[in-house]
């Protein structure tokens, strides 16, 4: 080729290198980010390769880009300013990756923000003021308070409670969760507040914030309550009812009380207007209609209103001036008494009085008589004088005496008197009064005010009537009469006359019944002296027998003559006997006779019939054990008196009744009682009140405990006899003792515990029959049987009831109890309460202690739920309540049981699905598409569960991104979801096409899917498709049946996948056999990398018979069949300019490389085959190879040799045959030259170009070393490797393989 040939080689091996290096690689599509991570820290990394191992550098650009820096050296995103995921959820950008040798490689990333809770609610439409009538019923919604958080999820959701109320008046105002505000209780703008300030706080239900899993953001708001005051309250007196006092006579306008009323409604305040409605005495007084002044309307007197006692009684109205909330006027009535004071403004005045009815007159004038020479403190006749003072109390007291001439003849009676008195003129010296000297006398009477200079004077003229000298004189000095007493009125007494010796008085007498009190029984004609009954009924001869009254006979000049008159009153029967005791008491002993005389007397006359009495006695239960003799009244029991055996009362005692009875017209009796006393005898035995036999129960283990008591009866009614005593004679065992006591019914005998014993229940006798035996102090006797039945104490806990489960939906906020919990207590008396110890969570698959409180377990046992924290099932799914029942009466031992509640927290769906990245991207063979073709797959997770983590995928974007842009494609492809989800609890779904793929399709489709859960609950995400054509398509041959290769697909593709790195995809897979001895299948595949790159048949072919690939998974691909690969004939519909161009190069290089081998085996053969042995071992002694043993090799021999076929493979080599092959380069370089590259060094170092560079200069040496040599022909392949052994030094380290499938004998 000569020295032109030389550069053209190395010119087309460059080319052939740069067109094999492959393109960077983007991993990175779809990317979470926190929105609160704070500027500067790390958010996420882009993952990119080259296949080729070439350095790197990356940059970002975008609209969204300016949110992030990115490392160019590492692609390590970092936050460059505030993320937010509330204004922008899903930021993009385009990651640009270029390696040294290809164009940028861009691709777009999408960032997902993830909520965090960094905002609060916010509340809207304030402020919240609101104007309520006092009157607003209960249940009314007042407002409505209304918060929304742009947070998602459930720190989106917001609850509100009211934080406090100021003033505080009681539970009035609640908050729904919705937000409305409710009045719970009644308002009152005069009882209660007119002004309410509500703090609000909206709260959402938390997430992570931050360091912290969970933070809970509020807001708190004012609401401002004004009560409107409405006229509902009648008014209110303020000082009603209540007394006054005035003085009679005050003058006109004197104030006497001011009313004062209020309208209750404070904030309406209306005016009240005062009225009298009612009083007892009309037009004394008035009230100001506006100031409620009562003040004297007219002069009164009190006197004048005596009839009303002086107490004026006003009723007055209060009124409001508009209407209330009934709309009618309000008003109230109250009551005002005021009492008229008394003045001394009345003296004393004199009046004539007459009549029955006592009709007065006021006169100051008054006229009598008297006779002549009367007796001292005789009054003079004809007067009817009353001295009246209307003042009140010590206003009407009045002094009385007497003036005028003949005052000392004459004195008053009485001296003083007080209001209202009766006055008479008496005869004080009689001396004075005398006809012969004066016929007519005069004096006056004089009536002080007793406080005041008050004084009335009355004139009494006084007649004296002159005597006669004769007297009228009757036969006898003394008449006796005799009447029945009660007679008739008018009765016949007798007729008495008397005769005058003055002549001029002889049938001119007349007669008068003297003194005048006998006037009021007795009365006599006055003509001819008949004495009659006037009064029958006071005449009684049981109180007075006989009357003596003085019969006078007047003659006509007023003398008179007087005979005394006896008047015997007859007896009828009108009296009743009379007991002389009004009880008789007797004492009897029981069996024993007794004898008791009943006495009485009658008042009626005892010679008559009327006093005579008899006796009986009266029925009653125990009269017929009596008999009384009528006569003597003598009482003795008809037979022998059994105490016990008579139904008596208490104590023996027997009440009699016995009657007297008189034998007058129609008879007259009484009674007396009889208490007959029966004396009790010891014949009766004791008797059990109680029906046999006895039982009592008592606690073990209590020494003097009381066990029961006996009650017992004596018939027998006397202390004595009746007393009972108690013993116990047998079956004690010496554990108990018996007291005796009494009580009311008998007497009582209390069993008791000794106190030196403790009885044992778990003893052997844990009953006892005792014998118990009452007796009197007679020694009568009654036995009984008595069982003591030993009780066990409270002395065992109490049972937890096991396998308590509740099922509780998560986020409840129920304010009545979950459940509650129900121990048990063997023993009767028991009092169970709870307490709560610990608490346990199942979270994540384990169990521990709970993070937050979410339940309580309160004293009674109700589970109820901790408002303070909100219960997530994806938090935790069960509940595990370490609680304890406690036994609060347990009277020895242990008194509680734990046990464990558990609480299965119920899902609900409050999570959005999350999907879940298993395949970074889905390789489409374009050919291979048809309709409802899977090109891909999207899984997805739900933290609910049931059926509200089931999950559907729709597609709901399709982008096609080639080197030509992005363009939106019609919805071609569609989400075919399945209903179950797999043993990782992910749902998935097929992304499938609605037709066939075009061909031209060269990129990938972005493919945005939405997953949803039943209620609506969806997040989206991304899914990558890469197309491939039928070019990239590689035939893998096996030496195996159809169906054991589709058997072994997973191992092959698992196995290929690590081999290539590549995404292997399979595309038929079918039989080429010839002949049934050798059965061969073809596996058609692909091989694609996530940047949209793929392998072609020389690349897989390159990488599958490289030594290293060989050694790793040769065996296993053998083991499965593998025989080799082959290329696949595909059409080829569309060819470009550009293909020519390297099938071109393609062709040159292929010529190149024919020819250099040419020339290199031409070159070979020109050398001796002998070699120095001393420098084949020299040559061999310097290389150090990797699995390679050291030592002398024997030329011309296989000792030592690795491939075990060339003699003399560790010969030295001429470094002019060295084209710089054997210097690192790219993957792609390797894989791009035949067989003889693998026997390079893998290790990258240096570049291929200063190589080939040293290898031109040093052409012409090395022609002159190759004429000197010896040896005709030296092995390329052994020879090269020691040659760059040579020159890399022993610092450099080695690699070195051998290709199984090429041989270097093959050359």
């Amino acid at each position: 080729m000569g020295k032109m040939g030389k550069p053209l080689l190395l010119l087309l091996a460059f080319l052939a290198s740069s067109y094999c290096n492959s393109v960077p690689v983007i991993h990175t599509a779809l990317v979470e980010v926190i929105e609160d991570l704070p500027v500067g820290k790390v958010a996420f990394q882009i993952e990119a390769s080259d296949p080729d191992g070439d350095p790197l550098t990356y940059r970002i650009s975008g609209t969204d880009a300016s949110h992030f820096a990115v490392d160019s050296g590492t692609g390590q995103v970092k936050i460059k300013s505030t993320l937010d995921r509330e204004a922008k959820p899903l930021l993009n950008i385009e990651a640009v990756v270029k390696d040294t040798v290809h164009a940028d490689v861009s691709k777009t990333v999408y960032i997902s923000l993830k909520d965090v809770n960094d905002n609060a609610p916010v509340f809207q439409n304030l402020p919240y003021n609101v104007e309520v009538p006092e009157n607003a019923l209960v249940g009314t919604t007042l407002f409505t308070a209304s918060a929304t958080d742009i947070d998602s999820g459930l720190a989106s959701q917001v609850t509100y409670k009211i934080d406090d109320v100021a003033p505080n008046d009681g539970s009035l105002f609640s908050i729904s969760e919705s937000g409305n505000v409710v009045l719970v209780g009644t308002l009152s703008f005069t009882e209660k507040s007119p002004f309410y300030q509500i703090r609000i706080n909206a709260s959402d239900r938390g997430g992570p914030l931050g360091d912290q899993e969970e933070v809970f953001q509020s807001t708190s708001a004012f609401a401002f309550i004004t009560v409107k005051d409405m006229p509902n309250i009648d008014p209110q007196f303020l000082n009603l009812p209540n007394l006054a006092a005035i003085d009679e006579k005050s003058p006109v306008g004197t104030s006497v009380f001011t009313v004062r009323a209020r309208d209750p409604d404070t904030g309406v305040n209306d005016q009240i207007l005062y009225s009298i409605e009612r009083t007892n005495a009309q037009d004394l007084f008035q009230i100001d209609e506006v100031t409620g002044e009562i003040s004297i309307k007219t002069v009164f007197d009190r006197e004048e209103l005596l009839l009303i006692d002086a107490i004026v009684i006003l009723e007055i109205k209060a009124s409001e001036t508009k209407p209330n909330v009934d709309g009618i006027i309000a008003s109230t009535m109250g009551e005002i008494q005021i009492s008229i004071g008394d003045l001394n403004d009345n003296g004393p005045e004199f009046y004539e009085c007459e009549g029955e009815t006592e009709s007065c007159t006021q006169k100051n004038t008054f006229i009598g008589q008297v006779d002549e020479h009367s007796s001292t403190g005789l009054s003079v006749n004809e007067l009817n004088i009353r001295v009246k003072d209307p003042d009140q109390r010590q206003n009407n007291k009045f002094n009385l005496r007497l003036e005028g001439p003949d005052k000392d003849a004459f004195d008053v009676s009485p001296r003083a008197g007080m209001g209202d008195s009766s006055v008479q003129v008496i005869i004080k010296n009689p001396s004075f009064v005398d006809y012969e000297k004066k016929t007519v006398m005069s004096v006056q009477i004089i009536a002080e005010d007793d406080s005041a200079d008050f004084t009335s004077t009355a004139s009494v003229t006084i007649n004296i009537n002159d005597v006669n000298d004769n007297l009228p004189k009757f036969e006898e000095d003394v008449y006796e009469f005799s009447v029945d007493e009660h007679c008739d009125d008018g009765t016949v007494v007798g007729t008495i006359t008397a005769t005058d010796e003055d002549a001029l008085d002889n049938g001119k007498l007349t007669y008068k019944l003297m003194p005048e009190n006998m006037q009021e029984m007795f009365d006599v004609h006055p003509e001819n002296g008949t004495i009659l009954i006037k009064n029958g009924q006071r005449l009684d001869r049981e109180v007075t027998n006989s009357y003596s009254p003085t019969l006078q006979a007047i003659d006509s000049e007023g003398q008179i003559g007087t005979t005394v008159v006896m008047i015997n009153i007859l007896d009828i029967n009108d009296k009743t006997p009379e007991m002389n005791r009004e009880l008789y008491e007797a004492f009897v002993q029981e069996n024993q006779m007794l004898e008791l005389i009943i006495q009485a007397r009658d008042g009626d006359d005892p010679s008559t019939p009327n006093s005579k009495i008899q006796y009986s006695i009266n029925d009653s239960p125990f009269s017929s054990n009596f008999t009384i003799d009528k006569g003597t009244g003598l009482l003795k029991n008809s037979g022998l008196l059994d105490r016990e055996a008579t139904d008596l009362a208490p104590d023996g005692v027997i009440h009699l009744v016995v009657i007297a009875s008189d034998m007058g017209e129609p008879p007259l009796s009484s009674t007396t009682n009889v208490t007959i006393n029966i004396g009790d005898e010891n014949d009766n035995s004791p008797r059990y009140l109680d029906p046999a036999p006895y039982e009592f129960k008592v606690k073990e283990s209590e020494p003097g405990i009381w066990v029961g008591s006996l009650r017992a009866h004596d018939a027998d009614q006397s202390d004595f006899n009746n007393r009972i005593f108690f013993s116990i004679t047998d079956g004690s065992f010496g554990s108990f003792i018996l007291f005796s006591e009494p009580i009311s019914e008998g007497y009582r005998g209390n069993i008791t515990v000794d106190p030196a014993v403790e009885l044992d229940y778990e003893s052997d006798r844990k009953t006892y029959d005792l014998t118990v035996e009452a007796s009197d102090l007679g020694q009568k006797k009654a036995k009984t049987s008595v069982k003591v039945i030993v009780v066990d104490v409270n002395d065992t806990p109490p049972e937890f009831p096991s396998g308590m489960v509740l099922n509780v939906k998560e986020n409840s906020t129920l304010s009545m109890p979950l459940a509650t919990i129900k121990g048990t207590d063997v023993d009767t008396k028991h009092l169970l309460e709870y307490e709560l110890d610990s608490t346990e969570c199942h979270c994540n698959g384990s169990r521990g202690p709970c993070p937050e409180e979410w339940f309580k377990v309160e004293s009674n046992g109700e589970i109820i739920t901790n408002i303070d924290y909100t219960i997530d099932y994806e938090k935790c799914d069960k509940v595990f309540l370490n609680a304890k029942v406690v036994d609060v009466l347990t009277e020895k031992r242990r008194n509680s049981t734990q046990g464990v509640v558990t609480i299965n927290i119920v899902d609900i769906n409050d999570n959005a699905p999350e999907f879940v990245i298993l395949q970074d991207f889905y390789v489409v063979v374009i050919e291979k598409v048809e309709v409802g073709t899977s090109v891909g797959r999207a899984y997805a997770t739900d933290k609910d569960t049931g059926d509200n983590k089931k999950t559907t995928f729709e597609v709901t974007k399709v982008v096609f991104v080639s080197s030509e842009g992005n363009s939106t494609e019609s919805l071609f492809l569609y989400a075919d979801s399945a209903n179950q989800e797999d043993t990782s609890g992910r749902f998935s779904a097929h992304i499938r096409s609605r037709k066939a793929m075009e061909n031209n399709k060269r990129g990938k489709f972005i493919v945005q899917v939405k997953a949803s859960n039943p209620d609506g609950l969806s997040s989206t995400s991304v899914v990558e498709l890469l197309t491939v054509d039928s070019s990239y398509r590689v035939s893998l041959r096996f030496s195996a049946s159809v169906s054991e290769v589709n058997e072994n697909l997973p191992q092959i593709r698992a196995i290929l996948i690590s081999a290539t790195k590549a995404t292997v995809e399979f595309f038929n897979v079918f039989s080429e056999t010839v002949t049934r001895s050798e059965e061969t299948t073809v596996l058609e595949a692909y091989f694609v990398f996530p940047n949209g790159t793929a392998l072609n048949y020389d690349e897989v072919t390159s990488i599958l018979n490289s030594e290293e690939v060989y050694k790793e998974f040769g065996s296993q691909l053998t083991q499965l069949g593998f025989t080799g690969i082959s290329t696949t004939i595909t059409e080829t519909t569309e060819v470009k300019t550009e293909v020519f161009i390297m099938i071109g190069l393609m062709a040159a290089l292929a010529i190149v490389l024919v020819v250099t081998t040419t020339s290199l085996v031409c070159i070979r053969r020109n050398y001796k085959r002998k070699l120095k042995a001393a420098k084949a071992m020299n040559s061999a002694a310097s290389v150090v190879i990797k699995n390679q043993k050291t030592g002398p090799v024997v030329p011309g021999t296989n000792k030592y040799n690795k491939e075990g076929a060339n003699p003399v493979l560790n010969m030295n080599i001429d470094t002019a045959t060295d084209l710089g092959f054997d210097e690192d380069d790219s993957s792609a370089d390797r894989e791009s030259l035949n067989s003889l590259d693998y026997s390079i060094d893998m290790t990258t170092e240096n570049d291929a170009m200063p190589m080939m560079v040293n290898a031109i200069q040093e052409e012409d040496e090395e022609e002159e070393e190759d004429e000197r040599s010896e040896s005709p022909y030296i092995e390329p392949l052994g020879a090269a490797l020691a040659q760059r052994e040579k020159r890399r030094g022993a610092d450099s380290p080695s690699l070195t393989f051998a290709n199984p499938s090429v041989d270097t004998t093959d050359l």
